[in-house]
């Protein structure tokens, strides 16, 4: 007989599309099951409690930088709900780190996409089965280590929807085939693009029309990929995208494409695609990925383009009437003080132009080949000229918090060496 089972979410804002992903699986997969989301600790940990449910499974994901905070949390949770049920952690963090997530006192880590095994798991825990048969998890053995089942299946992003019963950007690509040293996405899913199909999307915008919802965003590591396998854009299917996605909206609907929560590559602002865009779009701005002003350190980075194409981005894309939003990261591994300078030129180059300036710190994040990597030394001068660009109204960001998460990333992979204790469960 299936055992009564209970789904409480640690819902954050942070990462709410992940996990609208999460429940939109288990609800097309038709899995029964109690559900409960916890807006804080409290909230979470009084959902435990009082649920009449024979189990307890409580969700958590996080990005690296709050792997610390949710420790904590956990460990507050698990004492006011008098330690009941099992406790996951997933997303980039837990996919990186296994060993790490375990050891801070999860009883799970999920590993890679989620939707497959959290079906699998929840389906498990219902029949009373052996977690070692659900893919994609780390299970903590007796000793403490954390073992590794299969991996879960990568499938078609029509597999399963961005989200169900509720709103929301709709997820149209994932994984990245541009495999940037400092970037968590292509490591978790994969080098290569797997795109939602238009009849999907329009599916997700009926879906939303019909709840009242009239602006569409995306979410995608490059936007203008979108159809495309390779590195050159398919503008074709850009535009049977975004035309099929105009078919569905309500009167006075707004398509929002390019801006957060998805990202432009500088190499793929042309006319053609800016004027394409310009036919469809509701938003002003765009946010371009230029995240250095050398050419030493982009080559470095893997990022596949150099500098020139991002002052033509700019240009082009404020002539179409778009305010660019351009990335820069400062403190890249092996970037000198002329590295930083060259990017501190371009900024304000690009601000010249009007361009504003999205400014982020250098973090060494799980699961990238830069994890142990050294953070390079940002001076005094530098930062008094991001505060100047920022003073100005040119730039923006909290790349001083994220140079606090830095150093703390730095020391935890100090403690947690690439190969620790990693085995295979059976």
């Amino acid at each position: 007989m299936a055992q009564a089972l209970c789904v409480v979410v640690r819902y954050r804002k942070a990462v709410t599309y992940g996990v609208h992903a999460l429940l939109a699986a288990l609800e097309t997969a038709g899995v029964e099951h109690e559900l409960r989301l916890g807006t804080t600790p409290e909230e979470s940990a009084g959902h435990i409690a009082a649920t009449g449910a024979d189990r307890v499974l409580t969700l958590w994901s996080f990005y690296s930088p709050d792997a610390e905070a949710m420790a904590a949390e956990l460990a507050a949770v698990r004492s006011l709900s008098g330690g009941r049920g099992l406790h996951i952690a997933g997303g980039v963090h837990a996919t990186a780190e296994p060993q790490q997530v375990i050891d801070a006192g999860w009883d799970l880590a999920g590993i890679g996409e989620g939707e497959s095994t959290i079906i699998s798991l929840v389906r498990a825990l219902q029949r009373d089965e052996p977690l070692t048969s659900v893919p994609g998890l780390a299970v903590k053995d007796a000793d403490g280590v954390a073992l590794r089942t299969r991996p879960a299946p990568q499938l078609p992003l029509d597999a399963f929807p961005s989200f169900a019963g509720r709103n929301g950007p709709i997820e149209i690509t994932r994984g990245c085939r541009y495999t940037c040293r400092f970037c968590q996405t292509p490591f978790m899913f994969g080098g290569q693009f797997r795109h939602r199909s238009v009849a999907s999307v329009r599916a997700h915008v009926r879906e939303m029309a019909g709840r009242g919802m009239r602006d569409v965003r995306f979410i995608t590591p490059t936007s203008l990929s979108y159809g495309s396998p390779g590195p050159d854009p398919d503008l074709d299917a850009v535009e049977e995208l975004l035309a099929g996605v105009e078919e569905e909206l309500p009167p006075h609907g707004r398509i929002f494409f390019g801006s957060f929560p998805s990202e432009v590559r500088p190499e793929h602002v042309t006319v053609e695609a800016m004027r394409l865009l310009k036919r469809y779009v509701a938003n002003d701005n765009l946010i371009i990925g230029a995240q250095s002003g050398s050419d030493r350190v982009l080559a470095a980075s893997g990022r596949g383009h150099d500098t020139s194409p991002v002052r033509d981005a700019v240009r082009i894309a404020a002539e179409h009437g778009f305010r660019p939003n351009v990335d820069f990261i400062f403190g890249m591994p092996g970037e000198s003080q002329e590295d930083q300078e060259q990017s501190l030129r371009l900024a304000a180059d690009l601000a010249d132009l009007g361009a504003r300036i999205h400014t982020h710190t250098f973090m060494p994040l799980p699961g990238t080949p830069w994890r142990d990597a050294e953070p390079a030394f940002i001076p005094l001068s530098t930062m008094s000229e991001l505060d100047r660009l920022a003073q100005r109204g040119d730039a923006y960001g909290h790349w001083r918090k994220q140079a606090e998460h830095a150093a703390r990333l730095a020391e935890t992979a100090k403690a947690y060496p690439r190969r620790t204790r990693r085995r295979r469960a059976t």
